[in-house]
């Protein structure tokens, strides 16, 4: 998984999978989803990160079972 934040555009990109997107489909005026041919998740991209993601800090924990 890879998240780029392109701070000219105030834009979160998360990258889940790295595969061929099928389509994008709109969530809300801010939020989009890219899918692969079967439907799956490939990457969602978030405007106005800093609003609508709260992503002025962002921080990753793993978890094992």
């Amino acid at each position: 998984m890879k998240v780029r934040y392109f701070s000219d555009t105030d834009t979160a990109l998360v990258e889940f999978v790295n595969k061929k997107i099928f389509e994008t489909r709109e969530i809300n005026e801010n939020i989009y989803v890219d899918l692969d041919e079967e439907g799956n998740l490939v990457s969602m991209t978030i405007e106005h990160a800093k609003a609508n993601a709260g992503l002025r800090e962002f921080s990753y924990q793993e978890v094992t079972a």
